[in-house]
């Protein structure tokens, strides 16, 4: 017993003291920075997109397609592009997913999460999750495990896994759909009983990501059903997902 109290104490608090402000590694690839740099070759940059997330006409990134795997940026030779580590990237419209010329972090943040009342007066004390992996790589399957760990301990905020879609009041799709988890994705999005989120997690899921023009994936559930969040990455970070979900239902940035 005094061993165990020991050890806590030497120790101390494991998790994130503040979420929304904590403190993000200088290596990680976040909110992209465009620059019409003067001389920039910018189509040999397009064409080391694996995803066609970079186009030029206007000049934009969609964040919804881009693995951020820094390719764009290391075919830029004069830094047209770059990636800063400012991981608050979710959106609740996929039109605000598209970052264009000069556009800034702090900008982004303010408008991407269109925060409505209704929402936060259901959602904002208790929210239950049902994540569904429909054919995800389990990059952001590992990452939202992650979510809660001690070190990030998303339940604090009230906000869970569940077992179950009847325990939950929304699910979290990753993956980029295949025809095999069609029929159970919807299966489980009607066992979610109303009012009810979707949230898309990852480029998969957002918009096929590298397995877009694959044969053996079908989308039509994001055709026929709204979508409440955008979460890019790829994977997604526990931090992008937690300030996401809280920027949503509790208009916390």
């Amino acid at each position: 017993m005094f061993d165990t109290l020991k050890s806590r104490i030497y120790q101390g608090k494991q998790f994130i003291k503040d979420i929304p402000n904590a403190p993000m590694r200088e290596q990680f690839r976040g909110f992209p920075i465009i620059k019409d740099t003067e001389g920039e070759n910018w189509q040999n940059c397009a064409k080391a997109c694996p995803t066609g997330a970079l186009k030029l006409n206007p000049l934009s990134i969609d964040m919804g397609k881009c693995t951020f795997c820094g390719a764009c940026q290391n075919a830029c030779k004069n830094r047209g592009i770059t990636f800063s580590n400012f991981y608050k990237l979710t959106a609740s419209k996929r039109e605000n997913l598209i970052i264009t010329e000069d556009m800034s972090a702090e900008e982004f943040e303010k408008t991407a999460i269109e925060v409505k009342k209704e929402i936060i007066s259901i959602f904002s004390k208790s929210l239950k999750l049902r994540q569904v992996s429909a054919a995800g790589c389990n990059g952001c399957e590992m990452e939202l495990n992650a979510c809660s760990n001690v070190n990030f301990d998303m339940g604090r905020f009230g906000i869970d896994f569940v077992a179950s879609p009847r325990h939950a009041d929304g699910i979290v799709i990753t993956g980029p759909i295949s025809k095999n988890m069609a029929f159970a994705l919807e299966d489980c999005y009607k066992s979610v009983p109303n009012p009810k989120l979707v949230i898309l997690c990852g480029a998969c899921a957002i918009s096929g990501g590298i397995f877009t023009n694959s044969t053996e994936i079908d989308r039509e559930f994001l055709e026929k059903y709204p979508i409440d969040l955008y979460i890019p990455g790829c994977p997604v970070h526990p931090l992008t997902f937690i300030n996401g979900i809280l920027g949503y239902i509790r208009n916390k940035h």
